[in-house]
């Protein structure tokens, strides 16, 4: 089924630190835009040529302007070269970046037209410039064969008819306004989802949150569905150091916020405040993800097992309840003794078949409440038995870069014991 999935960023120059405790250049916007769009871009301040014309995946790339602004917003190389030249700052911030997951069920013209929609309601009706590229998975790569995205690279400033506004729109920084895009791009995947008749929805939410939703209006098999851990995202540079055979610890690594000083001694250093990805994810982030992978399995196993249990606890039940009904009104039929005094019988069996009607309708109520169960149950059952074997085909998939990066570990290390 289709996955919810809507990360940003921000590309710019500030430099990043090395785990060697050196420092690279950051993000440049032109080689990002060339990346993205699959394009042969030039870097005009230093004459250096971004050549990514033979990658392969990228199967749309456009540039969104709004109406009336200059025409060569519209030209990637310009625009890019024209937001690097306009920042002079050494750690200046270039551009916001979002990566969107595309609803697989989806074909490539309604794929096109869901991200063309949402980025001009939301990005270019507010002025920005919107650089966007959708790729599709290459499973000879052993990429995963539903993984279509797309990548959107947005202008700081707001765009006009002579070009680039000399000041940034700060607005645009809002976190507000980053969870109002986050919760409108659910709504348009799953508008897009319904118009091509899938019942597939996703949700912005948490499984939590979710959950939560699902027990206050009493849909157990929905809550039960959410009742896992949520998985993480490996990102391509920890593929990338599998495909090398390498091992891709986690390390402590310094964030972009700072700290506030606490006293005037401290107020003449600037220190970064730091995050100990180790004490998280127990050093190895693929090993975690094989860890919350079997435990969902484990998890969900046991679930079947309760369900089956209950399914049958109500099974018995339910056949106890039609035995009720019946036996009753089959008393309520019968006539009633033979009595002298016929008013007094007529007042008893009277008094009995009113009796009678009250059981058989408690008796079918409870008929209906246990059949609405066992239709839960079922649809819980049933849910539960896909995810079970999406689940084990979810940690073949783990266990196997797992493997690939112990073979590789082993193989580097006979490699040196060679030389």
């Amino acid at each position: 089924m289709a996955i919810y999935h809507f990360s940003g960023q921000i590309l710019g120059r500030k430099s990043k630190r090395n785990p060697d405790g050196s420092y690279r250049p950051g993000s440049k916007a032109v080689a990002a835009a060339a990346y993205r769009a699959g394009e042969r871009l030039n870097d005009r301040s230093n004459n250096e040529v971004h050549d990514y014309s033979r990658r392969g995946g990228v199967v749309h790339r456009e540039i969104l302007a709004p109406p009336g602004s200059a025409p060569w917003l519209t030209d990637r190389e310009t625009l890019w070269n024209t937001v690097e030249a306009m920042e002079v700052r050494k750690d200046a911030q270039l551009a916001r970046e979002f990566n969107m997951a595309l609803p697989y069920e989806l074909n490539p013209a309604d794929r096109l037209d869901l991200v063309r929609t949402f980025l001009e309601t939301h990005f270019v009706r507010r002025g920005m410039v919107a650089d966007f590229a959708l790729h599709d998975p290459i499973p000879e790569q052993g990429q995963n064969d539903k993984n279509f995205h797309a990548h959107v690279m947005l202008t700081l400033r707001r765009a006009t008819a002579s070009g680039l506004d000399p000041v940034k729109t700060r607005e645009w920084n809002s976190k507000d306004l980053l969870n109002v895009w986050r919760s409108e791009w659910a709504i348009a995947c799953n508008l897009a989802l319904e118009r091509a008749g899938k019942r597939t929805r996703i949700d912005h939410r948490t499984l939590a949150a979710q959950r939560e939703e699902a027990l206050a209006r009493h849909d157990r098999a929905r809550a039960t569905e959410l009742s896992r851990t949520p998985e993480f995202h490996v990102g391509p540079k920890a593929r990338q150091i599998v495909r090398n055979g390498r091992h891709p610890r986690s390390q402590v690594r310094e964030v972009s916020s700072y700290r506030k000083p606490s006293t005037a001694a401290s107020a003449s250093k600037t220190q970064r405040r730091q995050r100990n990805y180790p004490a998280h994810d127990i050093g190895t982030r693929l090993s975690w993800l094989e860890g919350i992978v079997a435990g969902n399995n484990t998890q969900l196993k046991r679930d079947l097992v309760a369900i089956n249990r209950r399914f049958d606890r109500m099974n018995r039940k339910l056949d106890h309840w039609q035995r009720r009904v019946t036996f009753t009104a089959e008393g309520a039929i019968k006539g009633p003794a033979f009595r002298f005094n016929r008013w007094k019988a007529a007042q008893e069996d009277k008094q009995r078949r009113e009796a009678a009607a009250r059981k058989t309708a408690h008796a079918r109520k409870r008929l209906d409440q246990i059949a609405q169960l066992l239709k839960e149950l079922e649809r819980a059952a049933t849910g539960a038995n896909l995810r079970y074997e999406r689940g084990l085909v979810r940690a073949k998939e783990v266990e196997r870069w797992v493997r690939r990066v112990r073979l590789g570990g082993r193989t580097t290390s006979r490699r040196r014991e060679r030389w």
